[in-house]
């Protein structure tokens, strides 16, 4: 996960210097398409290991409340994300 952020930081690096470099908007358009593409694909792979992780554990321990945190969170973030 790492190494994928530190792609992205490089990402909005390069963003910083397009836009200083006065480049042409449609390019610097989609460079930030790209950008927001590599940012959903790690919420996507972070998510992924919270259920494989977190929610799995939850719902191993039988513990009701517990269970019923990491739905939320879950619902909670995902209801985020549409916006």
């Amino acid at each position: 996960m790492t190494k994928r952020l530190k792609r992205i930081e490089g990402q909005v690096r390069g963003l910083i210097r397009m836009v200083e470099d006065d480049r042409y908007c449609i390019d610097i358009v989609t460079q930030v398409s790209a950008v927001r593409a590599a940012l959903r694909r790690a919420e996507e792979e972070i998510l992924a290991d919270h259920v494989g992780n977190c929610v799995e554990h939850a719902i191993a321990s039988g513990n009701k409340a517990e269970q019923r945190r990491k739905v939320a969170e879950l619902t909670d973030v995902l209801r985020r994300a549409e916006r």
